[in-house]
């Protein structure tokens, strides 16, 4: 099954004995191992069992195993003529000796018989329709009256069925065949037949001269007479920087010249609006000639505003008609038209491009298995999958670095408008914060008023509240807030609420423990929760256990809290977090100067807020460091709300800390935040 392929020895443990392994099962494995080496080395010189680091391997050549025969035979089957194709798959399906692995019970060997049995009747199918093309109805009458009593819920199979007995003088048992179909289908899965037998029905009961035995067709088109595809939408105008990836990206590429090489994946992630597909398609036009048998390309839309995600049998059947493939040779299986596109891009120097990838599935499915390949897939989601099961290389985009942003804003605007007024454009770029679509949104709505002064358009965005609805260029595509929207409606419920929350905690950053208090849930969960944003691109680990939003991420954010949390929930949350930072401030500060607060008791904090645990001075020291910031942006927070008692509480607790570092500005600010509060106390 894994022929040349690494396989570890938990992976031989488990498809042998799953969960009931004898004692020592790895000596037993061994010893196992060892006499099938023995009786190698005797019958099958070109066959080895090698240990290799991680497992076994089997070398041998493929062609000596029948299971990848078929599958060569098939492949070629069915990209040949129908004589041709005939003569294959006769011999593909000569290849098979009953039920595949009938004596072993495993989980994974009871999946793979399954997976092993409907790739055989998909052959099977496939070479009914190339004898019924024939005329040989009559001859197939026999293998299909036993093949429809296996399976009585197969469509395909039915219609074949139907047509022969049709073919052969017997409408009447034809359309008997049908109704019970359709008896079967409604009792047992409550819908009726599909369309394509509905029709098949019709035809038969009006004597449809189409249903006739067609005349011989010419041979479909081969790959070597098909178009070289070209699908590549067209080079993004204002592209700049992001040297350092396109240099990864070429230098992927490079690898595939290497011994034992794969096919090349390079997969993008980013949040919405970050530019990726930009990225993705600025690469592959500067190197079009490294992909002379043409560029494939495919908007997945997993993420698009205006409708679902491409199927796979539809990105598949596009790829088809791009390579030429004539309709009537295209096979009605998906599974089977995936290995046709597979079989046609083999050994050919192809690009296929996944644009907006819903996940890791939706792409896999389209991944072509020819070395010669390289596939680039963008997504919104870390596609991870790809890098554990197709050894993917992942690029995750960040924002432009300033100077990057700079030229792009420039880019844009042109040299004399952007120079005219350095200082406004200053501002817009503070305010987009290096995402490339709220530039190119900036640039859009500049455009579109080009005696206006940026400056009008800088005092626009100067307001956090309403810098949302200023980049807004009047269409989903040119909408950071659309783009954040998408992304967001992604996620899972308790994702989206932790999310919310989030963009509403003070300070530039948060921390594990602090998010944990904020939502009220344990750590365990909350990381999981946080591990979902980061795949989403939501959220930033930028150090273990700390995050942080993107500027215009967080007002969407905290705008979404607006919307979808209620005043009360959003104030516990804030209430939970500043109690958070008290009590842990407060035991800190207990290490640090254990006289210091010997009179100060403070009260319990709310329901699910925690104390982070903290041990030795040097250890409260750098807590006391990486989340000075966010105790500070605390203070201003419940001065704001109103909770005088917790600010001079705070300014109380973080006073010896301050003290300590010769912090005189923030130990000033803090003690007249704090006198304020207890002038309105007393």
């Amino acid at each position: 099954m894994d022929a040349n392929r690494v396989i570890s020895v938990d992976e031989l443990i488990d498809r042998v004995w799953a969960g009931r392994a004898p004692q020592r099962v790895r000596g037993t494995l061994h010893g196992y191992l060892s006499r099938l080496r023995q009786t190698l080395q005797g019958t099958a010189e070109d066959v080895r069992i090698v240990r290799q680091p991680g497992g076994y391997v089997l070398e041998v050549d493929a062609a000596a195993v029948d299971l990848h025969r078929f599958r060569d035979l098939v492949g070629q089957a069915r990209m040949a003529d129908d004589e041709r194709a005939a003569t294959l798959m006769g011999l593909a399906l000569e290849l098979w000796r009953g039920e595949p692995f009938a004596t072993v019970d495993t989980p994974w060997f009871c999946d793979l018989r399954q997976a092993l049995e409907r790739e055989r009747l998909s052959a099977e199918l496939d070479n009914t329709d190339i004898r019924l093309r024939s005329g040989l109805h009559g001859e197939l009458l026999p293998e299909l009256t036993a093949r429809a009593g296996q399976h009585p819920l197969d469509e395909r199979l039915t219609g074949q069925f139907m047509l022969a007995l049709y073919r052969s003088g017997r409408a009447s048992d034809a359309l008997t065949c049908y109704q019970r179909l359709r008896r079967r289908l409604a009792e047992e899965l409550g819908t009726d037949p599909g369309q394509q037998l509905q029709q098949l029905h019709q035809q038969i009961l009006t004597a449809d001269l189409a249903l006739t035995v067609p005349k011989p067709e010419p041979a479909p088109h081969t790959a070597a007479r098909a178009p070289i595809p070209r699908q590549l939408p067209s080079r993004p105008r204002s592209f700049t920087g992001r040297e350092h990836q396109l240099a990864a990206l070429t230098k992927a590429l490079d690898s595939a010249n290497e011994p034992g090489g794969t096919v090349v994946i390079s997969a993008i992630g980013g949040s919405g609006g970050i530019g990726k597909t930009w990225l993705a398609l600025h690469w592959a036009h500067d190197n079009i000639d490294r992909f002379p048998d043409g560029q494939l390309y495919v908007d997945l839309r997993g993420f698009d505003p205006s409708g679902e995600p491409v199927t796979p049998a539809a990105a598949v059947r596009g790829f088809l008609d791009a390579l030429g493939v004539d309709s009537g040779a295209v096979p009605v299986d998906v599974q089977a038209q995936i290995g046709l596109y597979r079989s046609l891009v083999q050994g050919k120097r192809m690009l296929v491009m996944l644009d907006n990838a819903a996940d890791a599935e939706q792409a896999a499915v389209l991944l072509p298995g020819s070395t010669t390949c390289t596939v680039l897939a963008t997504s919104r989601r870390r596609l991870a999958g790809l890098t554990s099961a197709h050894g993917a290389r992942m690029l995750t985009l960040d924002v432009l670095t300033d100077s990057e942003a700079r030229e792009l804003i420039h880019r844009h605007l042109g040299e004399g408008r952007a120079a005219a007024e350095p200082e406004a454009v200053a501002a817009l770029l503070k305010h987009c914060a290096g995402l490339p679509l709220a530039i190119s949104v900036v640039a859009a709505r500049a455009a579109a008023h080009p005696d206006f002064p940026l400056a009008v358009l800088a005092e626009d965005l100067q307001d956090e509240s309403a810098r949302l609805d200023a980049l807004d260029a009047g269409d989903l595509t040119s909408s950071v807030r659309a783009a954040f929207t998408v992304s967001y409606r992604a996620l899972t419920v308790g994702a989206a609420e932790v999310f919310r929350l989030v963009g509403l905690a003070p300070g530039p950053e948060i921390g594990l423990a602090a998010v944990g208090s904020l939502v009220a849930r344990p750590a365990t969960a909350v990381r999981v929760t946080l591990r979902e944003l980061e795949n989403a691109h939501l959220v930033r680990q930028f150090v273990p256990g700390r995050y942080r939003l993107h500027d215009l991420v967080r007002l969407y954010a905290a705008e979404r809290a607006g919307h979808d949390q209620s005043e009360e929930s959003r104030q516990q949350a804030m209430r939970r977090l500043t109690d958070f930072y008290l009590h842990t401030t407060y035991a800190g500060d207990r290490i640090l100067s254990p006289m210091h607060h010997q009179s100060l008791e403070l009260g319990l904090p709310s329901d699910g807020s925690t104390v982070e645990s903290l041990s030795g001075q040097e250890g409260v020291l750098t807590w006391f460091r990486t989340e000075h910031a966010c105790l500070l942006a605390a203070q201003r927070l419940a001065a704001e709300q109103g909770w005088d008692i917790l600010v001079w509480q705070l300014a109380w607790v973080l006073d010896g800390f301050l003290w300590r570092q010769g912090r005189l500005h923030d130990h000033v600010t803090l003690w007249r935040t704090g006198l304020g509060s207890v002038s309105r106390i007393w």
